[in-house]
Protein backbone atom coordinates (compact mmCIF):
# COMPACT_ATOMS: atom_id res chain seq x y z
CA UNK A 1 0.00 0.00 0.00
CA UNK A 2 1.53 3.72 -0.76
CA UNK A 3 1.10 6.22 1.21
CA UNK A 4 -1.76 9.09 1.13
CA UNK A 5 -0.67 11.95 -0.99
CA UNK A 6 -2.70 15.09 -1.61
CA UNK A 7 -4.16 16.28 -5.59
CA UNK A 8 -4.79 19.69 -5.14
CA UNK A 9 -7.36 20.61 -8.24
CA UNK A 10 -8.86 23.73 -9.24
CA UNK A 11 -12.35 23.37 -10.41
CA UNK A 12 -15.23 25.71 -11.33
CA UNK A 13 -13.58 28.57 -8.72
CA UNK A 14 -12.96 26.49 -5.91
CA UNK A 15 -9.69 25.36 -4.70
CA UNK A 16 -10.27 21.48 -3.80
CA UNK A 17 -7.79 19.06 -2.24
CA UNK A 18 -8.29 15.43 -2.65
CA UNK A 19 -6.78 12.68 -0.59
CA UNK A 20 -4.77 9.66 -3.46
CA UNK A 21 -3.05 6.72 -2.87
CA UNK A 22 -1.22 4.76 -5.78
CA UNK A 23 -0.74 1.42 -5.84
CA UNK A 24 -0.08 -1.55 -7.93
CA UNK A 25 -2.59 -4.09 -8.72
CA UNK A 26 -0.81 -6.81 -10.82
CA UNK A 27 0.62 -4.91 -14.03
CA UNK A 28 -1.88 -2.50 -13.64
CA UNK A 29 -1.32 0.74 -11.93
CA UNK A 30 -3.85 2.57 -10.16
CA UNK A 31 -4.65 5.73 -8.52
CA UNK A 32 -7.32 5.82 -5.70
CA UNK A 33 -8.68 9.25 -5.20
CA UNK A 34 -11.18 9.79 -2.63
CA UNK A 35 -14.06 12.01 -4.10
CA UNK A 36 -17.76 12.68 -1.79
CA UNK A 37 -16.38 9.76 1.02
CA UNK A 38 -16.10 7.32 -2.45
CA UNK A 39 -12.67 5.72 -2.68
CA UNK A 40 -12.46 6.21 -6.90
CA UNK A 41 -10.11 3.84 -8.76
CA UNK A 42 -8.63 6.27 -12.06
CA UNK A 43 -5.97 3.87 -14.34
CA UNK A 44 -4.38 4.37 -17.75
CA UNK A 45 -6.40 3.01 -20.30
CA UNK A 46 -4.49 1.59 -23.84
CA UNK A 47 -4.44 5.63 -24.95
CA UNK A 48 -2.69 6.20 -22.29
CA UNK A 49 -5.56 8.57 -20.59
CA UNK A 50 -6.97 8.36 -17.34
CA UNK A 51 -10.49 6.64 -16.26
CA UNK A 52 -12.40 6.39 -13.35
CA UNK A 53 -14.03 3.35 -12.01
CA UNK A 54 -16.87 3.42 -9.14
CA UNK A 55 -17.98 0.48 -8.31
CA UNK A 56 -22.22 0.20 -8.50
CA UNK A 57 -22.13 -0.95 -4.83
CA UNK A 58 -20.05 2.23 -4.25
CA UNK A 59 -22.04 4.50 -5.97
CA UNK A 60 -25.77 3.18 -4.28
CA UNK A 61 -24.39 3.51 -0.96
CA UNK A 62 -23.36 6.75 -1.30
CA UNK A 63 -26.06 9.48 -1.02
CA UNK A 64 -24.42 11.95 -3.12
CA UNK A 65 -23.94 11.75 -6.72
CA UNK A 66 -20.56 12.33 -8.11
CA UNK A 67 -20.41 14.73 -10.95
CA UNK A 68 -18.33 13.47 -14.11
CA UNK A 69 -16.86 17.16 -14.88
CA UNK A 70 -15.22 16.86 -11.79
CA UNK A 71 -13.94 13.62 -12.16
CA UNK A 72 -12.93 14.98 -15.89
CA UNK A 73 -10.73 17.27 -14.24
CA UNK A 74 -9.09 14.82 -12.04
CA UNK A 75 -8.12 12.61 -14.62
CA UNK A 76 -6.49 15.88 -16.85
CA UNK A 77 -5.03 16.60 -13.12
CA UNK A 78 -3.83 13.03 -13.12
CA UNK A 79 -2.65 13.17 -16.54
CA UNK A 80 -0.55 16.76 -16.13
CA UNK A 81 1.42 15.19 -13.42
CA UNK A 82 2.24 12.15 -15.02
CA UNK A 83 2.38 12.88 -18.84
CA UNK A 84 2.34 10.48 -21.89
CA UNK A 85 6.11 8.82 -22.74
Amino acid sequence: MGDLLVLPLSYQGEELEFGVRVYQLGYIQRVEVWVEDIAVQFELDDEGNYRALVSPEQRDESKKKLSVGLLQAIALQLESINPKS
